[in-house]
């Protein structure tokens, strides 16, 4: 998972997220790296600070089609989802 590193999670965070990952979807996030990093890098130059959290927690939503991702959060205003998320990653859940 050492491609983390490149989106600014620290080894905590990986240990975190390897932590609480079951072993099917970690080889299956490890298997689409490039889409994981395509998805991760929306949420980043979105502006979404959270973006770490939201990936240890929900690492399946990373697996999305981008285009399907990215259009779960440009159905809302982004001013609204940013400030919401920054303030609680897990209102991810409800997009």
């Amino acid at each position: 998972m050492s491609f983390l590193k490149e989106y600014g999670f620290l080894d905590s965070d990986i240990s975190e997220y390897e932590n609480n990952t079951p072993e099917k979807m970690k080889k299956v996030i490890e298997e689409h790296e490039n889409l994981v990093k395509v998805n991760l890098e929306y949420l980043r130059n979105l502006g979404i600070e959270t973006y770490k959290e939201i990936f240890i927690n929900y690492p399946d939503m990373f697996l999305m089609d981008p285009s399907n991702f990215e259009e779960s959060f440009a159905k809302y205003d982004k001013e609204e989802l940013i400030s919401k998320l920054n303030a609680n990653f897990k209102m991810v859940k409800y997009l």
